[in-house]
């Protein structure tokens, strides 16, 4: 795979994170996942593993936490994967997973890898601190 290709995938993956998750772009799901999309690692319990899963994940996000936003760290690509460290912040203003909104900052961070066929995201495999959140949110103790 030549250098520009593998430029071209790691700067799909930024405008496709940035597009749907900082600007809350819900229509970067269309325009950046192939259709027959599939995450390994659902965003959120209960998500569909599809692309209407990465939708609601940034909907859901974005309604409780406005001015949500993610800054990736880094972009490490080989071949078709493109993997993504990143750390995603906003304020929280409404109700998330069943918390109330608290006015305070809330932090995710995690790894994506993403793949890649042609012009489209085909498939997503995460780990996100999961944990971590929901003791921001206070719905688990330490």
């Amino acid at each position: 795979m030549t250098s520009d290709r593998i430029a071209h995938n790691k700067q799909l993956v930024n405008d496709f994170i940035q597009d749907l998750f900082s600007k809350g772009d819900l229509s970067a799901v269309d325009r950046y996942l192939h259709p027959h999309f599939i995450s390994h690692d659902p965003p959120f319990p209960g998500a569909p593993d599809g692309p209407e899963g990465m939708r609601l994940a940034a909907a859901t996000l974005r309604q409780a936490l406005p001015d949500w936003h993610s800054d990736v760290e880094a972009l490490i690509a080989e071949g078709d994967l493109v993997a993504e460290l990143f750390t995603a912040s906003g304020t929280h203003q409404a109700e998330l997973m069943g918390a109330p909104p608290a006015g305070k900052t809330l932090t995710l961070r995690g790894i994506n890898i993403f793949r890649i066929d042609g012009d489209k995201i085909i498939e997503r495999w995460g780990c996100l601190d999961q944990l971590g959140l929901l003791r921001q949110l206070k719905l688990i103790r330490h």
